[in-house]
């Protein structure tokens, strides 16, 4: 099974497959900031210091939120994000996180739809 370590609060924990960040941290007491859960307000911005190739795709609800900056730098939303495979280690710190709480999301260009 799969290993979170929140590196912030100094937790590891064992992990089934397939599992949000979100969701383990407040399962396991990992303690990373949460609010919402839906991927709105951004307080559960984490970055992603080992093992990004252990978690899924950035959802649409991330890349509005992070931008491509943020997302670049390895950050992703713990809510929005999945383990799969191996360990990820993980921080977060309060001045990035009230950043991405007052960002704006960005509005996603709509792909083109063909006409009939």
């Amino acid at each position: 099974m799969p290993k979170i370590n929140y590196v912030t609060s100094g937790k590891t924990f064992e992990v089934p497959e397939n599992s949000n960040i979100l969701r383990m941290s407040l399962r396991f007491d990992g303690d990373l900031p949460n609010r919402c859960g839906g991927g709105l307000c951004g307080s559960c911005v984490c970055k992603v210091e080992k093992g990004a190739e252990f978690l899924d795709n950035v959802k649409k609800q991330e890349r509005r939120k992070l931008g491509d900056e943020l997302l670049s730098q390895g950050y992703r939303l713990g809510c929005q994000t999945f383990v799969n495979g191996g360990d990820v280690s993980l921080s977060w710190s309060e001045e990035i996180t009230n950043f991405v709480k007052k960002r704006k999301p960005d509005k996603l260009e709509k792909e083109a739809t063909p006409q009939a």
